[in-house]
């Protein structure tokens, strides 16, 4: 029998390495794209191999808008060159970046990059992926906890995830027909190098964020990855279209 293959966008680090690690403990091959640290993607490719499985790690560069299409071929040939497959099940739109910046200030150009990564990256790099994808796979799209509860500075940041999170319902409407299921997970505050590492490295951040939540502790990217491993599992075949935060319960 065939094992199962996950496409992880931004797998290299964070977040989407977790996840990664986590699929692989689950006995998932994947596929993980990276967009500069080649270093760091061979490093998860290494220990999802110690684990068992198999693994690939893709460039993919979702600033650029032209680089859809060729990574989707990228993954076509390697589907075909490393598992003799035509097709594969899950995709995480994970990959990202964090801008901070009062809505006053936020930069056209800084509105552009969280465009072209954050909802046209997921937009049409999933467009370019269907045919890909096998009918009775998912999808998970990686939101925040900002499209909830607003945080000064993040207005542009949790827009576009608003937007993805609108995506994901039509998304699941649409591929329904094929057995796709489509969800979102919402993280809260991470303790990543995501945004330039402040909710990690800023004592004072990281204990506002602490007595905010409601079991009283910041998350750590091993708290997200079991969750959208979770979500792709058989025992949630039948949730679909739904929005899961996994925050410890930020602002409630």
């Amino acid at each position: 029998m065939n094992k199962q293959i996950a496409i992880v966008t931004g797998g290299s680090r964070g977040l989407g390495r977790n996840a990664a690690l986590k699929l692989a403990a689950r006995g998932i091959d994947v596929i993980l794209s990276y967009r500069s640290r080649k270093d760091e993607a061979a490093a998860v490719v290494a220990e999802i191999e110690k684990l068992g499985g198999r693994a690939l790690a893709l460039q993919l560069d979702l600033s650029d808008p032209t680089s859809h299409g060729p990574f989707a071929a990228a993954v076509k040939v390697a589907l075909h060159t490393h598992w003799q497959r035509e097709r594969f099940d899950f995709l995480v739109n994970n990959a990202g970046v964090g801008v901070h910046a009062p809505f006053a200030e936020t930069s056209e150009a800084q509105f552009d990059q969280l465009v072209n990564i954050h909802f046209r990256g997921v937009f049409f790099l999933t467009q370019a992926l269907l045919p890909l994808i096998a009918d009775g796979g998912r999808i998970v799209n990686v939101s925040t906890g900002l499209t909830r509860f607003a945080l000064p500075g993040y207005a542009a940041y949790a827009a576009m995830k608003g937007a993805v999170e609108v995506l994901t319902r039509y998304l699941a409407k649409e591929l329904g027909p094929r057995g796709i299921a489509v969800n979102t997970v919402a993280p809260g505050a991470i303790e990543t190098d995501f945004g330039g590492g402040a909710v990690r490295d800023n004592a004072e951040i990281n204990a506002f964020i602490a007595s905010q939540t409601a079991l009283g502790r910041v998350g750590l990217p091993d708290d997200i990855g079991g969750v959208v491993a979770a979500l792709l599992s058989d025992d949630n075949r039948w949730v679909n279209a739904q929005r899961i935060e996994a925050s410890g319960g930020m602002f409630v």
